[in-house]
């Protein structure tokens, strides 16, 4: 899989900026925004809020799934 469309978040417990999410589920919140759910391959959960342009390229490019 191409890194460079992956799907990058600030994982919390290791305190890494700019880390690529693995298994990325794409999420509706309850007032209509998009969240990516996932991990960073060390068993580290790691969430980040998207815009709707980013979070559809990345379930067009295969980078994510759709959740919702």
């Amino acid at each position: 899989m191409d890194t460079s469309k992956m799907l990058k978040a600030y994982c919390l417990k290791t305190k890494e900026k700019n880390v690529p999410m693995q298994d990325a589920v794409v999420t509706k919140t309850a007032k209509g925004g998009y969240m990516a759910t996932g991990h960073d391959g060390k068993g580290n959960k790691m969430a980040s809020i998207l815009n709707e342009a980013k979070a559809l390229q990345a379930i067009a490019d295969g980078v994510a799934t759709k959740g919702f």
